[in-house]
């Protein structure tokens, strides 16, 4: 609509897309589904975004549930991020029927002002973000080459216009030893549950001497098979987390430490395979800017980051501008991954973080695309070979997607 001021047409569109969009989210709440296993959510994102005029590749980068839809055909492109996928056992504790909707939300409405703001607008539908990183995924298979910044907004016990999210490394842990009857041939065994134990009270010494944001923390996934068996081979999964990737590694080779004493002290072999690596957040300081002073407009108050958290929303800001900000949902006290936050999720609180969330992304990118100096330096910006290595190395797409973690 010539001479409409750009903003005023996302928030008609928004207002008119809510209960839509609203029904998405519920939907994605009552069926949650694990990670590379998200079919019925991207079926209805793929198929609502067709609707509404995009241009929609389904299984990219290999994933079957990663999700393109295109609008626009202006020289700025835009990402808009939408996550999908849920926790075992406690559904969407981590609101990411919230995050598709919103992420949904903001590209349709920017779709109506795309090409008068010389703009083209990706939904990118990232798979597994709880486990192997679909974004990773996606930056592999140049999705995001042509991208000149992204954004998505993540559901948080408290609005954080740029919440503290640091860098992260799975390891995978096995022990391997040699069983015996417990009781009549224990000396002749090599206990690999013992081996943990030495390992955990090794990283539960070095927490004296870790930095205040450092993270270790995992479980033993098997432990044994009977009590009067010697354990022979035992596995776990562990998370270490640091402030940035520098200190991850300095972390990471303290950590290996641990458990190389576990097989040190019992006599069991060890194997660690490294699998996830997230970086963090480089939050783009002027895209921050602007997102918090429209969340603000909306009557939210933007807060001091407290608890940090780890996503491959990181790696992908080792690559473009980006930005990641948390907005609040009512839950009583609870907080993310816990069930009463699931809960939370499909309530009008969350209604509420899903229409102001997908207006404050719009409002951002249009003031992006709007102001010719941030626009030209977001323009200029180019992927550095490195830091594309750098957050990319070692990413495989599980062959299995009941593996992925």
């Amino acid at each position: 609509m010539a001479g409409v001021d750009p903003r005023t047409t996302v928030r008609e569109v928004l207002a008119r897309e809510q209960a839509t969009l609203v029904a998405l989210s519920h939907a994605i709440h009552a069926d949650p589904e694990l990670g590379l296993r998200e079919h019925r959510a991207a079926r209805r994102v793929a198929d609502l975004l067709a609707a509404r005029g995009f241009r929609v590749t389904e299984g990219v980068a290999g994933m079957p549930t990663g999700i393109e839809a295109v609008a626009g055909s202006g020289p700025f492109h835009l990402a808009v991020c939408a996550e999908y996928d849920a926790l075992p056992a406690v559904g969407h504790a981590c609101g990411h029927n919230v995050i598709c909707a919103a992420g949904v939300g903001t590209a349709i409405a920017l779709a109506a002002v795309a090409d008068e703001l010389g703009m083209t607008v990706h939904l990118m539908g990232t798979p597994a973000e709880e486990t192997s990183g679909g974004k990773v995924g996606f930056i592999l298979d140049g999705r995001f080459d042509p991208i000149h910044a992204a954004m998505m907004v993540h559901p948080w016990p408290r609005d954080e216009a740029e919440p503290r999210i640091i860098a992260i490394r799975g390891l995978n842990v096995e022990y391997t030893g040699m069983e015996a009857h417990a009781a009549g041939f224990p000396h002749l065994g090599v206990n690999a549950a013992d081996a943990f134990v030495v390992a955990q009270t090794a990283i539960g010494l070095l927490r004296q001497h870790l930095l205040s944001t450092d993270r270790v923390h995992g479980i033993v996934t098997k432990g044994g098979d009977a009590a009067n068996i010697v354990p022979h081979h035992t596995e776990g999964y562990w998370f270490v987390r640091a402030l940035d990737l520098d200190r991850l590694e300095e972390l990471t080779r303290l950590v290996r430490r641990c458990f190389e004493a576990g097989a040190l002290a019992t006599g069991a072999t060890l194997t660690i395979r490294e699998d996830v690596l997230f970086a963090d957040v480089r939050h783009d300081p002027d895209l921050a800017r602007l997102y918090r002073g429209h969340i603000e407009s909306l009557g939210r108050t933007s807060e001091p980051p407290v608890s940090p958290v780890s996503t491959d929303m990181g790696n992908v800001s080792y690559v473009v501008p980006t930005i990641h900000p948390m907005i609040g949902v009512e839950a009583g006290g609870a907080v993310n991954h816990q069930a009463a936050f699931a809960a939370a999720c499909g309530t009008p609180s969350a209604d509420r973080a899903i229409a102001d969330g997908a207006l404050a992304l719009a409002l951002t990118a249009i003031d992006a695309a709007s102001d010719p100096a941030l626009r030209a330096r977001l323009m200029a910006h180019r992927p550095d070979p490195a830091a594309v290595a750098r957050v990319t190395a070692g990413w495989e797409l599980p062959a299995d997607p009941s593996l992925a973690r």
